[in-house]
């Protein structure tokens, strides 16, 4: 019946008119929004510290949002992995935030083992950065493999990060074991 009433409505205004009303309403996700959520989640961000990299939409007015995931872009920049706590009010989306424009560290009280890359670590004590070569050693039972690599993020020893080969095919998890040092296994 709904569906009739549509059509005959659509037949009354025009086509133009049917096919906006039709369509399902999209509503911006903002900074604030943004900013509150990481808040929510024990790391002071003001809405100024935050980048969008695309136009983020929902499909309700206030979705509750929730953080994936945060690793370091670069010295001054981290990334934020987000979603919509209800999958289907929007996609999974990324924001960069900016860390030289006041504290985007974790607040007092948390614990900074819930980001996946230490924000919190203080920039004296990584041994290894972003684009940096390294040595990744492999290690099975029987193999034992020595690798060049980049590092894909900075690290302090006993920190997991990400590299890749130098042909940039391969991305690996290894630990900081010390600078220019990583161990990973097979």
């Amino acid at each position: 019946m709904k569906r009739l009433k549509v059509i005959l409505s659509c037949m009354v205004v025009g086509v133009a008119a049917c096919s906006a009303a039709a369509a399902q309403a999209r509503y911006v996700i903002s900074t604030d929004q943004i900013a509150a959520t990481m808040s929510r989640m024990g790391m002071q961000v003001s809405p100024q510290q935050v980048m969008l990299l695309s136009d983020v939409v929902a499909t309700r007015m206030s979705p509750i949002l929730k953080v994936r995931s945060i690793e370091r872009w670069d010295d001054q920049r981290m990334m934020a992995r987000m979603e919509c706590q209800n999958q289907g009010e929007c996609l999974p989306f990324f924001v960069g935030l900016r860390t030289n424009q006041g504290n985007a560290t974790p607040a007092s009280g948390s614990s900074s083992q819930a980001y996946s890359s230490g924000p919190g670590l203080p920039s004296k004590a990584f041994v290894v950065r972003s684009g940096s070569p390294a040595t990744l050693m492999l290690d099975s039972e029987r193999v034992h493999i020595r690798l060049s690599v980049i590092c894909l993020q900075n690290g302090a020893p006993g920190q997991m990060i990400r590299v890749t080969g130098k042909d940039r095919k391969l991305v690996f998890t290894a630990q900081v074991i010390d600078g220019g040092l990583l161990k990973g296994r097979l």
